[in-house]
């Protein structure tokens, strides 16, 4: 029996998920709602869809510099989730303590839910997220998240008013009478509970007494109490000196003065440090948080080193593309990388690319595509609009030509590409374990990369997706040297038959220019003979789902390791998508294996066809160096497109 959590602070993330059986409960607790107008029950609605305007885009399909994606500037018909606007536009520092002056007028109540006005819209069948507050105890910590969070979430906050002096046990109870209420109404889904710092407590002792819940845990600096309490033992302090303190802190770190005042009076500081103090067997010491960290199966552990205490206030941190990119949202028991994929919105999508359009600005790059009558035009008009489509090329260089490839295909065609990626995008973080951290994968997953698997591919295809697939793999993507180009494929079918199912047109391509831009000097057999880089790339290998165990030959090479490349001047990248190959009305024909072999190998002959025509063409282009390009961008500026060869 697992448990399911994720750990957001300051100096840490680390989502571990639990998977339970769901275990019913008698009764339901209705949410309570605040006396201030800002926040009611929440309405569903079916979420909608936004995209980028064509004029946001220059000439090569990137995103003009001076042009802001807007929610006024999207169609209907987008590839993108509704955009609430850029990253943070919402509640401010200031807003938030707006808010909570009208949350602590007393009123003599009990610690009560409240479910945000702006979480009034969001999709069918959404999981519900209760937040607990940290010492503060307002419940409005979420307030710059409340309308992403509501578009994915049924969001309830809890309240605890200045003067209530329910004990943590009280807290804990109520929290678990409404987790296992919540549970017994929708058995199917999961409940999100997302705590901060004394609320991460609350969250810990609420999984910790309901092993057989279907929790997920994000939990937001949930060593502060921990510091507060090993701080006060070190130095010897009574609570009073404590309190007093913790004032001082708390007063430093904004200019509200007189809100904080309200919101933490003395005499509420001491009644939860006291609740801390009685808790404090639940999580003694920072080595038994590290211990309970271990525990927690598929724990990763997202660092925001500059962050402070109010994590989810602060400008940059956007809690639901953090859920996004670990993988965290799902409406079932089981996550289902296709049902429960959420598309970037057009901001995320932009910050994504920016942080890697250093490629495309270094390499310029020129996409080819064929049309039905064989015309071959600059562009991607040859592909078609309507899925299913499979994609099926050759994996340059560490996949440098991704960035290029899935940003184009969003700018011209509105087309969102769905990757199949190797497993160790999508592996959860482990202590200890070599590789690069868990977020080093974030822009392939919130792009809609899934893992490598028949019932994946066989879900997109039934989708009608446009779908990326390498059958080389990684063995293409880490080549030797000398082996620039050079295809890797199994030696039978793998995805004939299925696309033939579905109707699919498989869309044959090469790209080349890997060679223009950096040479493989130290390969994986130079890196074999050196026992340091031996066992690391074992670690490393062994420490991730191995893929093609049972082929033959180069392909079954999957080992994971870094070469090392020597970097060259840039030349320029180039893309040739072939003409697209039917198999509607096929699916007899090429249940035969033979005829489905034959299609294969004519796709994997039109790839390579498609590289030489590029080899042979980029000879003749004029703007293939770095330095010719410059020029011409000098002279016609920087958003022009630059010519290429003759087609």
């Amino acid at each position: 029996m697992a448990a399911a959590g994720a750990f957001i602070s300051a100096s840490g993330f680390s989502p571990a998920i639990l998977r339970r059986q769901s275990y019913p409960a008698p009764g339901a607790l209705r949410p309570a709602l605040s006396s201030t107008r800002r926040f009611a029950a929440s309405t569903t609605e079916q979420l909608s869809t936004a995209s980028a305007p064509p004029e946001d885009s220059g000439p090569n399909g990137r995103p003009r510099k001076d042009v802001e994606p807007s929610r006024s500037t999207v169609s209907a018909a987008s590839p993108f989730m509704e955009d609430e606007g850029p990253e943070g536009e919402g509640k401010s520092l200031e807003e938030f303590f707006d808010l909570a002056r009208d949350l602590i007028r007393p009123d003599g109540g009990p610690p009560r839910w409240f479910s945000p006005l702006e979480c009034g819209s969001r999709l069918d069948d959404s999981p519900l997220l209760l937040y607990l507050p940290g010492i503060d105890g307002t419940g409005a910590g979420l307030a710059s998240q409340h309308k992403k969070l509501g578009k994915i979430f049924d969001v309830w906050c809890l309240h605890i008013p200045v003067m209530d002096r329910t004990p943590f046990t009280g807290l804990v109870k109520m929290i678990e009478k409404t987790v296992k209420s919540e549970s017994h109404n929708s058995p199917n889904r999961p409940i999100y509970l997302v705590g901060e710092s004394l609320g991460a407590c609350l969250a810990l002792a609420v999984a910790a007494c309901n092993p057989d819940l279907d929790l997920v845990l994000i939990l937001a600096n949930p060593g502060d109490p921990l510091k507060i309490l090993r701080a006060t033992s070190e130095k010897a302090l009574p609570p009073q000196e404590t309190v007093d303190m913790l004032s001082k802190d708390l007063l430093t770190m904004s200019s509200y003065v007189s809100v904080l005042a309200d919101i933490l009076p003395k005499g509420t500081l001491l009644w939860k440090l006291q609740m801390l103090n009685e808790r404090d067997q639940l999580l003694p010491s920072k080595a038994e948080a590290s211990r309970l960290y271990r525990a927690l199966p598929g724990c990763e552990i997202r660092k925001y080193e500059e962050n402070g205490h109010f994590l989810f206030l602060e400008d940059g941190i956007d809690l639901v593309t953090t859920i996004k990119s670990a993988r965290f949202y799902r409406r079932r028991k089981t996550l289902d990388d296709i049902a429960d994929y959420l598309p970037p919105t057009y901001s995320e999508f932009i910050k994504q690319f920016e942080s890697s359009r250093w490629v495309n600005d270094f390499t310029a790059p020129v996409m080819l595509s064929t049309l039905e009558n064989g015309k071959i035009v600059r562009g991607l008009a040859g592909i078609p609009s309507e899925g299913p489509v499979l994609l099926v090329g050759y994996h340059m260089l560490l996949g440098l030509e991704l960035v290029p490839l899935i940003a184009q295909f969003l700018f011209e065609r509105n087309i969102h590409v769905r990757g199949i990626a190797h497993p160790m995008m999508f592996a959860k973080y482990k202590e200890g374990r070599s590789g690069p951290s868990p977020s080093y994968y974030d822009t392939f997953r919130i792009m809609g990369a899934v893992p490598v698997s028949g019932t994946n591919l066989f879900k997109l295809l039934s989708r009608k997706a446009h779908i990326l697939l390498y059958p080389g793999g990684m063995r293409e993507a880490l080549h030797r040297k000398g082996e620039e180009y050079k295809l890797f494929w199994p030696e039978q079918s793998e995805f004939v038959r299925m696309a033939a199912r579905f109707g699919a047109k498989i869309v044959p391509f090469g790209a080349v220019g890997e060679d223009d831009i950096g040479q493989v000097v130290v390969d994986y057999d130079d890196l074999t003979k050196i026992p340091y880089f031996r066992d690391q790339i074992k670690n490393l290998t062994d420490g991730n789902v191995r893929l093609r165990t049972t082929a033959t030959g180069e392909v079954a090479n999957q080992d994971v390791h870094l070469p090392g490349i020597m970097p060259k001047i840039p030349g320029r990248f180039y893309y040739f998508f072939g003409k697209p190959i039917e198999t509607e009305g096929r699916k007899q024909e090429l249940k035969d294996r033979e005829k489905a072999h034959e299609l294969y190998l004519e796709v994997k002959s039109e790839v390579e066809k498609c590289i030489a025509y590029l080899k042979e063409k980029r000879e003749g282009d004029p703007y293939r160096s770095i330095f010719s390009r410059l020029v011409y961008q000098t002279i016609n500026g920087s958003s022009s497109e630059i010519p290429t060869f003759e087609l």
